[in-house]
């Protein structure tokens, strides 16, 4: 029989004892739908529907070249119906309300023991309708000899391009320009992680990111106080970040797991954040948990923001974008995961080699803002190994 049922394949296991030691890949399969809606869109400044779905599949594959080198693709695409983004226009479903992205990265990541160091480097881009983007990640690590402290340095670098859309009453010669299409963003990260005691794990990450280019979105309006004919929104050039992140891990037990994190985020727009979660994994038997999960996050305004009708004339820089507003969010839901030792399903190949379904993973999230918006999201993933 080409497949196999719960517990199945113990014998097999027994008898073939070589596939353990054999390199199998992992193939993930991942699967996202995403709603929200609201009524503070930026695309009619500020205030219109925020209305949006958004449904992703990704495929993750990585593949083992020996016991040290690994190979890893990911393949991501998403189809979005969004209503305000239709506003665009004044045509009711004109294309703008549809759009689909497809993202692809490609690695290679390499461990070497005898360092105590591991290293690796991807690259990749997406592409949609009106933006394209090409980047590369560089990452290294090194640990402690009693492996209890671990080093990590990322960076990374973001080549994007805007193809420029303004509204549909800015469209004549002289109603709206930017001064480029592009758009550059360089991210480098450093993070410290510590074992302190055999239950409790800790670790610190710092960040800096700096964006120059165009910034602002060209076909996001701007109303001004006393006129009817609105901008695009304009934003400075250049554009730098500062997150730091403290993340604290304790072993309960067996059966709980407390998971905690915390960040504070500053950047040259003039927004301070906020950020706290928590996470408490529960087994339920020994292949089976639930994880609830909790996130908090508040934040200033950037100094360029205000709402519909209420920017000057005299402001350089403007924005009616509510992500970037003083506000306060909750998300919380729901997490569910099933990974039985031996594997789910188990199916024969043509190799002669043992292939399972190692794991499923369910998760609901809900979110709300203080400004009127709000999201629901729900995922499942499928794990396999060949």
């Amino acid at each position: 029989m080409p497949f196999g049922a719960f517990g199945q394949g113990v014998k097999d296991s027994a008898r073939k004892p070589v596939f353990l030691n054999q390199q199998a890949i992992d193939v993930d399969f991942i699967f996202n739908y995403y709603e929200q809606d609201g009524n503070h869109s930026p695309v009619t400044g500020g205030l219109g529907t925020e209305e949006l779905e958004d449904r992703s599949g990704k495929v993750v594959v990585q593949v083992p070249m020996d016991s040290l080198t690994r190979l890893n693709t990911a393949f991501t695409v998403n189809h979005y119906t969004s209503a305000s983004t239709d506003k665009i226009d004044t045509y009711v479903s004109s294309a703008s309300r549809k759009d689909s992205r497809a993202v692809l990265i490609m690695g290679f990541d390499r461990d070497r023991p005898a360092k105590r160091q591991s290293w690796g480097v991807s690259a990749g881009g997406s592409i949609e309708s009106d933006y394209i983007s090409n980047f590369l990640i560089a990452r290294w690590a090194i640990s402690s000899a009693d492996k209890n402290r671990e080093i990590a340095i990322q960076g990374q670098a973001y080549l994007d391009r805007w193809v420029v859309i303004f509204p549909e009453e800015l469209r004549n010669p002289g109603l709206a320009s930017v001064p480029t299409d592009r758009r550059r963003s360089y991210n480098l990260s450093a993070t410290w992680s510590q074992i302190i005691t055999p239950r409790l794990q800790a670790s610190l990450s710092g960040e800096i990111v700096v964006q120059t280019g165009l910034l602002s979105t060209p076909f996001h309006r701007v109303y001004f106080l006393g006129e009817t004919l609105p901008k695009i929104e304009k934003l400075p050039l250049f554009r730098i970040k500062y997150p730091v992140g403290f993340r604290v891990n304790y072993y309960v037990s067996d059966y709980f797991i407390f998971r905690t994190y915390y960040r504070l985020y500053y950047d040259s727009f003039s927004i301070v954040a906020h950020t706290a979660s928590m996470e408490i994994p529960l087994k339920i038997g020994p292949f089976f948990s639930v994880y609830p999960f909790y996130r908090f996050h508040t934040q200033s305004a950037s100094r360029y923001f205000d709402t519909y009708g209420q920017h000057l004339l005299s402001d350089e820089f403007y924005t009616s974008d509510f992500d970037l507003s003083a506000f306060y969010s909750h998300k919380y839901g729901l997490g569910i995961t099933f990974a039985p030792a031996l594997g789910i399903l188990r199916f024969k190949q043509k190799n002669n080699r043992t292939g399972k379904l190692k794991s499923l993973d369910i998760r609901y999230a809900y979110y709300t803002r203080s400004d009127g918006l709000s999201a629901a999201t729900a995922g499942m993933g499928f794990g396999f190994q060949f």
